[in-house]
């Protein structure tokens, strides 16, 4: 028999080893709802970092076409295969599939229209969640009642929103109880929202938060080339002084419009927005231009622009949201950072909120704003 301390050597190296071999720990998953936007034409994907720190992901997106939800891009079936894939690593992930959009919103209403256009509109939604594999559906219709970008609308969409939505919900749970699915992860069903009080007007959205797990709140693009004034456009209080839109006040009229408070995710923005030609006065804010406006994904505006080539970084305290002047050029844009970020999630934290999701991926490329709203959000 060996002596005993022969084998000191090895029992001391087997914990080194297997601290080399084992994978690092994921951070913790948010309490909260922690959902990305990801637009599938830019072809970019998450890794593991970004889906460990996710709860959800929406992927942008499908059209309609003839009643019925399409994918109009060739390269969309592998793209959803490489997030399922991801999702096999981290099981906690929700893919869920977004419908419609800005561009793809045209119509939203013909297929609202009957009982049987919604009933083809929800068997090819359905369809495409159990052929990718899928945890669900999420619809932005931009917007119902309303043109949005020259579309089909009708003054009818209010109640048919909320059809749709009911008739989407009953199939999704059919197909549910079709699939095994467990109670604790049936299909969703969400819905991204305008912020303000004309998308309420035409919707009934305390009939429709019946039929939905969560609203995704659009509290960005309250200033842009369509404004005739610089300003904040993902702020989340009004500036000092002002009347103007900010992300408190739409998840207040949502609040009062019916949609439980833990059912409404805040909206942030992984990009900025900027104008030319601007007024001097107050560093360029809420003061008219002369020159084009732009955007900018978050992470051009950390390599190149805050604090940076001329640009000053101000925070305003009373919007709670930072913005970039240049006063040699005129330049005026307002972004979102980490400090925005955590003002977001304390907001979240004291009034209940469902969580917080973004638009776009593609803007965090080296992960900064997703690793600091993940923190954020934790108890």
């Amino acid at each position: 028999m060996r002596p005993i301390r022969s084998l000191l050597p090895l029992l001391l190296l087997l914990p080194l080893a297997a601290c080399e071999e084992a994978p690092p720990p994921e951070p913790a998953a948010p309490a909260y709802r922690l959902g990305g936007y990801l637009h599938g034409p830019r072809g970019v994907q998450l890794d593991d970092e970004a889906a460990a720190r996710l709860t959800h992901v929406n992927y942008a997106f499908a059209n309609v076409r003839d009643d019925a939800v399409v994918l109009e891009h060739p390269e969309d079936p592998a793209r959803l295969a490489a997030l399922t894939a991801l999702r096999d690593r981290h099981p906690h992930l929700r893919i869920l599939l977004s419908v419609g959009g800005w561009t793809w919103s045209e119509h939203f209403s013909d297929a609202a229209l009957t009982e049987e256009s919604r009933q083809t509109f929800a068997r090819s939604a359905v369809a495409l969640v159990t052929r990718h594999r899928l945890d669900g559906l999420d619809i932005d219709w931009e917007y119902p009642g309303q043109p949005g970008e020259d579309n089909v609308y009708r003054p009818e969409d209010r109640e048919n929103f909320t059809l749709l939505l009911q008739t989407l919900r009953e199939h999704l749970d059919a197909q549910a109880r079709q699939d095994g699915r467990p109670a604790d992860r049936p299909y969703e069903l969400t819905i991204a929202a305008a912020a303000g009080e004309t998308y309420l007007e035409h919707t009934d959205m305390r009939a429709a938060a019946a039929y939905l797990d969560f609203v995704n709140l659009m509290t960005y693009d309250f200033h842009g080339p369509w404004t005739a004034r610089t300003g904040h456009h993902t702020n989340l209080y009004p500036p000092a002084d002002t009347e103007a839109p900010s992300g408190a006040a739409a998840v207040e009229a949502m609040i009062r419009a019916g949609v439980p408070a833990d059912k409404i995710v805040l909206g942030a923005a992984f990009y900025g927005r900027g104008w030319r030609g601007v007024r001097p006065e107050r560093n360029g804010l809420h003061q008219p231009y002369d020159g084009p406006s732009e955007s900018y994904p978050y992470h051009v505006l950390a390599a190149g622009y805050i604090d940076r080539n001329g640009f000053v970084r101000h925070w305003d305290e009373a919007a709670r949201a930072p913005y970039l002047w240049h006063p040699d050029s005129l330049v005026f844009i307002s972004y979102e950072d980490e400090a925005s970020l955590r003002e977001k999630a304390a907001y979240v934290h004291a009034h209940g909120l469902g969580g917080v999701m973004y638009w776009e991926h593609h803007g965090d490329a080296d992960g900064r704003l997703l690793k600091a709203l993940h923190e954020a959000l934790q108890p």
